[in-house]
């Protein structure tokens, strides 16, 4: 964990002003659900607080829900994300396929201003990291490997989210993500896996990332409702076409036991 992302405590070094410092870290995503914090004798030194002082702090963090110790393992960001939706209608939204189409439509609009956010506000900094995760992407690429595409697609999505510099966004979006890599709406090694898209979806990124590096609004919100809409076309040519399999594979198995696995002979 870099060590300028905590400031000294400049006025009256109150546990209340550490409590203030870390919840903005957590809130403009600077701090991430599981980073560990340093141990309790650094941290003082860096906010330049007494200990008891930290510690009246990191228990207020604790209470509120921001903050978990782990006995003997140090002090973690809690997993302030959560879920959007309770767990029944999870599993409601699982059962029924019209729900996947719906959340591409929401990240369809979502996704276009986030873009066009990011493009008119990233600062160099939020530029080089997405630099930095196209490039992880294109290495996964070049090697085939699909968990790590997977992976770097959520982590590109979220590095524009925070690159729009919008709370609101920032913290909806990872929500999200978080359904997506759960598998609540569908399997994206569908996508994947279907004939040409991984060669597109790494173009599609590629050409966001270009917009947003290019600081172009209008470029960005259509590269990335361009991206979204691809994806929702694919996933309905993929689970058509493993349906078509699944039909052809029940009549090959009804007609083989029928016929003993002869061919039948016509009148």
């Amino acid at each position: 964990m870099a060590s300028d992302i905590f400031s000294k405590v400049e006025h009256g070094r109150t546990a209340d002003e550490v409590v203030q410092q870390v919840e903005s870290l957590i809130l403009d995503g600077v701090l991430r659900v599981g980073d560990r914090l340093p141990g309790e004798r650094e941290l003082a030194r860096r906010f330049d607080v007494s200990r008891p002082i930290l510690r009246e702090a990191l228990k207020t963090l604790e209470q509120r829900g921001l903050l978990t110790s782990r006995h003997g393992g140090g002090t973690f960001i809690a997993d302030v994300i959560g879920e959007i939706f309770s767990q029944p209608v999870m599993d409601l939204i699982a059962r029924h396929r019209r729900a996947t189409y719906d959340y591409l439509e929401y990240r369809h609009e979502v996704e276009g201003i986030t873009a066009a956010f990011a493009a008119e506000r990233a600062t160099k900094a939020d530029k080089d990291l997405l630099q930095g995760i196209v490039e992880s992407m294109r290495e996964a690429h070049a090697q085939e490997d699909f968990d790590r595409e997977a992976a770097l697609d959520v982590e590109f999505h979220s590095a524009i989210g925070e690159a729009a510099h919008n709370i609101i966004l920032l913290h909806t979006l990872r929500s999200c993500y978080r359904l997506l890599s759960n598998g609540v709406f569908f399997n994206r090694a569908l996508i994947y896996q279907y004939s040409g898209s991984r060669d597109r979806l790494l173009e599609q990124h590629i050409a966001i990332f270009e917009a947003i590096a290019a600081s172009n609004p209008d470029m960005a919100k259509r590269a990335a409702e361009n991206h979204m809409e691809f994806v929702a076309r694919t996933l309905k040519q993929a689970e058509r076409a493993n349906d078509w399999v699944r039909v052809a594979n029940l009549r090959l198995q009804q007609r083989g036991q029928k016929g003993g696995g002869k061919k039948q002979k016509t009148e």
